[in-house]
């Protein structure tokens, strides 16, 4: 057999475990959150436009050339970009896996909207390069990635769900709707910060300047920023607090308090931003936790619907591939 025949066999015959593709999921988040963090070191090293045109670096050349930027804005900014096939690659790594243990279509959506939101984001940062990183354009180039790493979150934790089971509301209506609140209002969060980062210092290029920055007072959309924190911390507390009033499961309320822990901590990062006049290195920091505060929001949210019930011991989560599974390993075992 021809190694295109053995490639072809595997993926018609393996099918990925439960532990494997909540790993593969895993990965996705990881990506989905880690290259936010490479976006704003292009932001804060001054990047941006290290590389001048898209999809090429520069005019000609689709790779940094020597003289055309600093050397150093056009690794990090080059760098950045080829992020983005990485993430890419575990996008299509988890669609493969759900069509593989042929998981239940929520999985597979969850899977494609990954890849789909890469490609869309790649167009934002082009569409941000050519507008000169005005920064309406770098907040839009922002806030789907948070939209992209709830999905990730979402399908991390869908994964152990079996495929049979019955869609089961875990939470009564009142936290759902709480809940929801507490998710609008960290729209508002992200939102605000991305206004306060586009009325500061960190342009994104240093050619640029304050040129295509939002014109307010940045200490006063920091305060802005702060309050709707506030706002969000307080409807998470009231979420938690509900969860013990209803008598939630124990999964539910340590998420919540993970959850809360998260928020202090991002609080805190803000705050010594605030005082020590947003220096540098703080701002991967806060970006990064934006990124683990949305994702543990998606995972409190996710457990106020479990599909329950259902078969049990499944080792892919979907009874449809069982059978396929026990084929593979019983043609391994007479190897």
């Amino acid at each position: 057999m021809n190694s295109g025949n053995k490639v072809t066999t595997f993926f018609r015959e393996a099918t990925p475990t439960n532990k494997q593709q909540r790993l593969i999921a895993l990965i996705l988040l990881i990506c989905q959150g880690g290259i936010t963090v490479s976006g704003a070191i292009v932001r804060v090293t001054g990047s941006g436009l290290g590389c001048i045109t898209w999809p090429e670096c520069h005019p000609g050349s689709l790779v940094p050339l020597s003289g055309a930027a600093p050397w150093i804005h056009q690794l990090i900014e080059f760098g950045n970009r080829l992020l983005t096939f990485v993430v890419s690659a575990a996008a299509v790594a988890a669609i493969v896996a759900m069509h593989m243990a042929r998981r239940r279509t929520e999985l597979k959506v969850y899977a494609w909207l990954n890849l789909a939101g890469i490609m869309v984001q790649a167009v934002i940062g082009a569409i941000s390069v050519f507008l000169k990183l005005n920064w309406w354009a770098v907040a839009l180039h922002f806030l789907p990635s948070m939209i992209l790493v709830w999905l990730a979150a979402m399908l991390y934790s869908r994964i152990l769900e079996p495929d049979d089971g019955t869609p089961t509301r875990m939470f009564p209506q009142a936290i759902r709707v709480m809940a929801a609140m507490a998710t609008i209002a960290l729209a508002v969060v992200l939102t605000t910060g991305t206004m306060v980062t586009g009325s500061g210092v960190h342009s994104g290029d240093d050619g640029v300047g304050m040129e295509g920055r939002l014109n307010v007072d940045t200490e006063f959309m920091a305060v802005v920023h702060a309050m709707c924190m506030y706002a969000y911390l307080a409807l998470t507390l009231i979420v938690v607090f509900m969860l013990y009033r209803f008598r939630a499961s124990e999964l539910a309320k340590k998420a919540g308090w993970v959850l809360i822990a998260c928020i202090l901590v991002q609080w805190g990062i803000g705050v010594a931003q605030f005082y020590m006049h947003i220096p540098r290195w703080t701002v991967p920091i806060h970006i990064g936790m934006s990124s683990v505060v949305t994702a543990f929001t998606a995972l409190l949210w996710a457990h106020g619907l479990r599909r329950t019930g259902g078969s049990e011991n499944l080792v892919t989560g979907s009874p449809a591939a069982e059978e396929k599974y026990a084929a593979r390993r019983a043609a391994l075992a007479q190897r």
